[in-house]
């Protein structure tokens, strides 16, 4: 029971930071949150964690976070979804990345 609680708790919370992320990258988001709770609750709860100590900066969150699960997220991805993602990211939004999930130095 309380895993539905969470899960819809968690939902809320993303979407609510989501709220400027265009819609197909907002739909990519969440169905990957459907379908691997675990992981983005251990990713999530790994980053209020840091959230706190680094005084609520969330880019630096992620950066010290993410690269930590970048193997498991990359993993639990689909193919459309690490295309949608390989564009974004090769459109310089947000910098390079290598077909493999890497980033480009």
């Amino acid at each position: 029971m309380f895993g539905k609680v969470k899960s819809f708790a968690m939902r809320k919370v993303l979407e609510s930071q989501l709220k400027n992320v265009p819609e197909q990258y907002r739909k990519m988001i969440m169905e990957f949150l459907d379908k691997n709770p675990e992981l983005v609750q251990k990713v999530m709860g790994e980053m209020q964690a840091e959230l706190k100590s680094n005084g609520n900066n969330q880019q630096a969150a992620a950066l010290k976070v993410l690269p930590k699960y970048q193997s498991e997220i990359m993993a639990a991805m689909t193919p459309e979804m690490r295309e949608a993602l390989m564009k974004f990211m090769g459109s310089g939004a947000m910098g390079q990345f290598n077909p493999n999930g890497t980033i480009r130095r």
